[in-house]
Parts: structure tokens; sequence; C-alpha cells
């Protein structure tokens, strides 16, 4: 059965809605947050920053058990040797990190100094996870550093403490805000409306080529 126009109409509304949906889910395409440089340099260890600004993910297969410290200098992750990746639970960042402006519950029990509470969560070496550090926390308000919307601006460096076998070292990123065209529309949020659309190009050349097939009944429109 060829889709008739209504649904077409219907498809191209839901992809033009999704696309920017997804994307706010996702992370902020108005920002972009990078990893800069790891300090010193820790073998085995590779990181890099998911969907603009949204999570921060560690590959890790090195030699040494390697910790990353939460907010106030706790345990909070560790990467073993062989792959395993654990989270601390008495750690305030494992429930702190669970949503992307830290509006979590923290039991009791989840504090810096606390004896930690492994629980494995990998045991592939590979573990993402909110990090507030990456992006910016104001909820609804521009860094003090976007004066101009339509300008790029740096807004911050970051950095992630971490431990490899006694070895202290850092993750270092910056997080830049990308600007917005002249009208204010967010760049990022074009380039999903642009795939939005590329695919209803896509959408609209598959039915006619349904139509165009010998033999296919012909619909009028």
């Amino acid at each position: 059965m060829i889709p008739g126009r209504g649904a077409v109409a219907a498809a191209l509304v839901a992809l033009c809605v999704a696309a920017p949906a997804a994307i706010a889910h996702e992370g902020n395409p108005n920002y972009r947050s990078e990893v800069r440089s790891i300090a010193p340099a820790v073998p085995g260890l590779d990181a890099r920053v998911l969907n603009f600004d949204d999570r921060v993910e560690f590959v890790y297969d090195g030699d040494r058990d390697l910790v990353v410290e939460g907010y106030r200098g706790e345990p909070y992750l560790r990467f073993r040797v062989g792959g395993g990746v654990d989270v601390n639970r008495r750690s305030p960042a494992a429930y702190l990190n669970e949503d992307r402006f830290a509006q979590a519950d923290v039991p009791t029990r989840a504090k810096p100094r606390a004896r930690p509470e492994w629980r494995t969560v990998a045991r592939n070496g590979r573990f993402d996870w909110h990090d507030h550090r990456i992006h910016w926390m104001g909820k609804g308000s521009l860094p003090p550093q976007v004066t101009d919307e339509s300008q790029p601006v740096k807004v911050f460096a970051w950095s992630i403490p971490l431990d490899a076998g006694g070895q202290r070292a850092e993750v270092r990123g910056r997080l830049s805000w990308l600007g917005r065209d002249d009208g204010g529309f967010p760049a990022g949020a074009g380039l999903s409306l642009g795939a939005a659309a590329i695919a209803g190009c896509l959408l609209i050349q598959f039915v006619r080529r349904r139509r165009t097939r010998p033999g296919a009944a012909k619909e009028v429109w």
C-alpha cells in the first residue's frame, strides 16, 4: 500500500519535531565541550565528550587501576586492570550524575569521606556519564561570558582529576559557546532541522519510486 499525502505530511512533521527533541535530550547544540589533553599522559586512557556537552566517556586498558574523583575529591569511578569498571555507591557524584542538572536525591550514606562501596557497571573498560564539570549548569540562563549571543566564545576550562596507580593526573577540556545566527536561531537546531528535511526528501523519493514501479497501482493525491 502506497502512503497517501496525509501520511507523508504526518511523517515529515514527526521528523521535524523528533530531530530537535532528540538533540535537546542528548545535550545542548549551542555549546561544544571537548577534551583538550590528559596531563600528564595516562597510558591506555582515551577520553572524549559525547553529544555536544552531555556526557564524558573514558575507554581504559592500562596496566594500573584508574580512579576518577568526584566533586569533593572522593573516589567516584574505578577502572580496573582487565576491563572492569566500578562506581562507588557512597560517592555523592554517583547520584548527582544521574541528572544533567544534578536534580537528584543523595542518600545520607553517600558522603565524601565514607568508605567506598564499589558496584560493577561495565566489564569492557568503557564507561560514560554526566559530569557537571564539563557543561554549563545554569538551567535557563546563559553564562556571563556570552555577551553577544551571535558570537562564539570560550565559557570556561574544566578538568576531571584522576589517580592512576598513585600517579595524579587530570583530563582537561574546554566548554565553548558556538554562537547563534543573527536571527537568534541556534546553529545546532538548524543542523537537526536540516537532517529532518533530508530524511523527508528521501521519504518522498521512496514514495515516488513506489508509484512509478511497473504494475504499481496509481493513486490520485
